[in-house]
């Protein structure tokens, strides 16, 4: 009788210790994996941020379309304006001449040194194929058109298991619904929701 006595104790302690495990791995667990995947979605928002920042350089606007800024990026041209004569100085009596050349898009995409191709920019890193959400317009601010883009990715689409909102009692910020994303469609801003 003591015999079974102490074996059913010694079964009890071992469910235990690993109920005890658990409740300590299962936050670890989420909050290293989520802190990795945000990371690495971040690093290529900022990616696509530049690459949009490039395309309005050349268009004066933001693509509403990936296939769009792969195409403009890899074909078209910045105008490099030259200004030869100083337009700010009231004692220079000549004449102000302006020399423009264009350079080839592709070649400030070629310094970037992106992580990935044009063609896989759209892709959310663990997304398993999913693309980002990208929407751009030109919108009346302050009395002025301005072109505005905004590009994210619900963290359900990344996060992989993590991805169910019973994980936010890890984490009170937490919300697998909620985009990460850069830009904002009402405001000419292209900060992203993480800095």
């Amino acid at each position: 009788m003591r015999l079974v006595l102490n074996v059913i104790l010694l079964l009890i302690a071992a469910a235990l210790t690993y109920v005890l495990y658990s409740s300590i791995k299962e936050p670890i667990a989420f909050n290293t994996e989520r802190v990795r995947r945000e990371e690495v979605v971040k690093d290529r928002l900022k990616e696509i941020r530049k690459c949009q920042e490039l395309f309005r350089d050349i268009t004066g606007k933001f693509a509403h379309n990936f296939d769009t800024l792969r195409d403009v990026l890899t074909t078209g041209r910045f105008a490099l304006i030259a200004v030869i004569g100083d337009p700010d100085d009231p004692t220079f009596t000549g004449t102000i001449t302006y020399d423009t050349t264009f350079v080839p898009a592709i070649d400030s995409i070629k310094n970037l040194k992106l992580s990935c191709s044009l063609d896989s920019l759209r892709y959310v890193p663990f997304g398993g194929g999913a693309t980002f959400d990208i929407q751009a317009d030109v919108i009346d601010y302050q009395s002025t058109e301005v072109p505005v883009v905004e590009v994210g990715a619900r963290r359900k689409v990344f996060m992989g298991p993590f991805a169910d909102i019973r994980f936010a009692r890890y984490d009170k910020k937490y919300d697998p619904a909620k985009p990460l994303k850069f830009g904002n469609m009402g405001t000419p801003n292209l900060s992203g929701n993480w800095e």
